[in-house]
């Protein structure tokens, strides 16, 4: 495929400094206790997607659907939502925004009676091509819902020409591009589809006889299911009583998944790529120590990401690992603050410094990324408040220099720190002694791969190299920008 640069039209409101994965995805067919387990494989999804989570189920005749602002844990409960959401088959979705407002018509899976009958459709990823095809859909006579590029997906297959629903499912999966693993319902099947490139992740596994999909194997261990197989990249799985039915409609493209999944966004204990994630995040702080050693007396991660890669930082250097930053985790993202005394607090609300690792130490301080920054000037603020004689950020990945366009909540280039200033730069406003990053090629011999393959290479890394696996349909020249940024106003 092709590789496009662009320019990011940002909806990403101001506040959101981090990076964050768009959603995750759940799904069981035929189990007695469809909804109880989906709703637990979604609180081991619950990094995902911490603004809505949502569950349809199907019990034989009807459908149910259950749709929340906030965390799994605050609704689906035995004697909540759960008792309502009745039958054998069920999916469900954990959310972030980032295609369409945070809303509650936005929070999937999306339920829709078409022709063939009922269908809910969840998704992970974003389209490039979603307000294209919207434009598009609107000019015909479509009339939408809500202002997520899912939705797009549910009106190409009930606008599909074709007979079977297994052919308007495809046919409609034909017409979007980007990265996306899907997981859909009907009233006789469950289905998977991951995008040509594999960007993002799905996974087949059993329980008690049930086949079950999900966006991590996490999600298999809280349940107890054995895990099967990853979805190919391009394959759309359909699972029904007889078994389960495998097409592969696209041409073959060798698999590209995020790296990012492997950097931060799945859960350590998950296996993506037949990798271990937490082994792979220690190699990637070996190498980074490798890269980027300097002589110092402790070695602290940023919680909870940093924490694997700043074990293998102090592996490989000799350097001391100590928990110097204590995270937590009952400061959700709705905390009220109301006085600005209080907010300017900040980063204390979520971190403090446990000033006996620290005071008159030279610290090196590991992170998995820099995204803004701001956080990592607060965090280093707190080192020196501490008493730390030096700080030395290590960063254990590239600096991040091009948008996301694949479910990555990401600002666009003239907020991106490392796209706007260079290294020294980036040094001087975080306020460290010293400031280092993993390499590209650092990234990849982490990876157990000799070295990036420029013409294909392995991983989809256009964060830190803007080489775009996809066409960026929706960002195609000036005009057609200004085109979208219209839309984008209409739509949200």
């Amino acid at each position: 495929m092709q590789q496009h640069p662009a320019r990011h039209v940002s909806t990403t409101p101001d506040n959101k400094t981090g990076l964050r994965v768009a959603c995750g995805v759940f799904g069981v067919f035929d189990h007695d206790d469809a909804a109880a387990i989906t709703a637990l494989g979604l609180h081991a999804l619950q990094h995902r997607g911490q603004e809505a989570a949502g569950i349809v189920s199907f019990d034989g005749s009807h459908y149910h659907s259950e749709r929340r602002m906030g965390l799994v844990g605050d609704h689906f409960t035995k004697q909540g939502l759960i008792d309502r959401l009745t039958g054998r088959y069920a999916i469900g979705h954990v959310r972030y925004s980032t295609a369409g407002d945070t809303i509650a018509r936005n929070i999937q899976p999306l339920f829709s009676d078409l022709s063939t009958g009922g269908f809910a459709l969840c998704h992970n990823g974003n389209l490039t091509n979603a307000l294209t095809l919207h434009k598009q859909l609107i000019k015909e006579g479509a009339i939408f819902q809500s202002t997520s590029d899912t939705e797009v997906i549910v009106h190409l297959v009930a606008r599909s020409a074709k007979r079977r629903f297994v052919e308007r499912f495809i046919d409609a999966i034909l017409q979007i591009e980007g990265g996306y693993a899907l997981v859909g319902l009907t009233n006789k099947k469950l289905i998977g589809a991951r995008d040509p490139l594999g960007i993002r992740p799905l996974v087949l596994g059993e329980l008690d006889g049930s086949y079950v999909l999900a966006s991590e194997t996490c999600a298999f261990d809280i349940i107890g299911a054995k895990f099967i197989r990853e979805i190919d990249n391009g394959e759309v799985v359909i699972i029904t009583r007889d078994g389960i039915e495998c097409h592969r409609p696209f041409p073959k493209f060798a698999p590209r998944p995020c790296i990012f999944e492997y950097i931060y966004f799945a859960r350590p204990d998950s296996i993506v790529g037949g990798r271990c994630v937490y082994e792979i995040r220690k190699e990637l702080g070996r190498q980074l120590a490798r890269e980027s050693g300097i002589d110092a007396d402790v070695v602290i991660p940023v919680p909870d990401s940093g924490v694997p890669a700043a074990i293998g930082y102090a592996q490989e250097s000799g350097i001391p690992f100590e928990m110097g930053i204590i995270r937590n985790h009952y400061v959700g993202r709705t905390f009220i603050e109301p006085e600005q005394q209080i907010r300017a607090l900040g980063v204390r609300l979520k971190h403090s410094a446990t000033r006996c690792e620290i005071e008159g130490r030279r610290v090196v301080m590991i992170d998995d990324s820099i995204v803004r920054g701001t956080t990592s000037v607060k965090l280093v603020k707190m080192m020196y408040e501490a008493g730390a004689k030096e700080v030395h950020l290590r960063i254990a990945s590239p600096p991040i220099t091009h948008p996301d366009f694949y479910g990555i909540d990401t600002p666009d280039e003239d907020n991106l720190l490392a796209a706007t200033r260079d290294l020294k730069g980036m040094c001087d406003y975080i306020g460290a002694h010293s400031l280092s990053f993993l390499s590209v090629e650092g990234i990849y011999k982490a990876m157990g791969c000799e070295k990036r393959n420029p013409d294909t290479p392995q991983f989809t890394d256009h964060c830190f190299t803007g080489e775009y696996p996809t066409r960026l349909r929706d960002r195609e020249g000036e005009d057609d920008l200004q085109q979208q940024l219209s839309l984008l106003a209409e739509i949200s």
